[in-house]
């Protein structure tokens, strides 16, 4: 979990390149604050910054759902990641069987660098699940009528969360059971615990590969802001509806 750090750091002249970049021929490494994020929308005083989640937190994340009894199988499921960045999330969901996989990105620079990727992704890397990317606002996103199972990896604070809630709640009300929820550096879980719609199946640390980990630790040295614990604070939940026993 990216925390801040303890002690200033010499920032490196080259940027560490993530061994999943290297590997696959992609760009989703570094770390973009959220100040060089703006786009002049009403949003930009609540994104945070931009990081790729490492894939293997995020394939624990999913086979943990899997082990959850979903209420659908995987095969008619869509992935929808939220403030999908340079696109690192939906690639490594791409690797699963989903019915389709969405990410949503409102900022343009990084919507057109997550296109590229996906464009040499699909041109050169084996994947099961279609892949479609949006360049667009999520708290208007539209969600397909399939099952969904949504992504966060905490790309903006709570005035936005609240507003996807929200959102989801609208289209999904006559749907329970059939959105389900990651939430990666869950900085704002509370909200979602009480919300009176959501369950929570999971929380907790999940940790880093030892590779995911080295790869954290080399870009977390290239600036002063964070430190690297070698885990993420994860949760899931499933979208149950108002008409349920709160479980907590």
């Amino acid at each position: 979990m990216r925390k801040p750090a303890a002690s200033p750091r010499k920032r490196k002249t080259a940027e560490a390149v993530h061994p999943f970049d290297e590997a696959h021929g992609v760009e989703t490494s570094g770390l973009i604050p959220a100040a060089s994020l703006t786009t002049g929308h009403p949003n930009d005083e609540h994104i945070t910054a931009y990081y790729g989640v490492a894939p293997s937190i995020l394939r624990s994340l999913i086979d943990r759902w899997l082990g959850s009894q979903p209420s659908h199988s995987i095969e008619r499921v869509t992935f929808v990641d939220i403030g999908a960045g340079k696109g690192r999330g939906i690639l490594v969901a791409s690797e699963y069987p989903f019915k389709q996989v969405i990410g949503i990105e409102l900022n343009p620079a990084l919507a057109a660098l997550a296109q590229r990727n996906v464009t040499h992704w699909v041109a050169t890397q084996p994947h099961l699940a279609p892949i479609n990317l949006m360049e667009q606002d999520a708290t208007e996103f539209y969600f397909p009528s399939t099952p969904c199972l949504l992504f966060l990896f905490h790309p903006f604070e709570a005035p936005v969360l609240n507003k996807l809630l929200r959102r989801i709640e609208i289209q999904f009300a006559n749907r329970p059971a059939t959105l389900d929820l990651l939430y990666v550096n869950s900085e704002h879980a509370n909200l979602v615990d009480a919300h009176p719609a959501f369950t929570r199946l999971f929380f907790g640390p999940v940790p880093m590969s030892p590779e995911d980990h080295a790869a954290d630790l080399a870009a977390i040295a290239e600036q002063t802001m964070y430190g690297s614990t070698g885990d993420e604070e994860c949760a899931i939940y499933r979208y149950t509806g108002r008409a349920k026993t709160k479980t907590g």
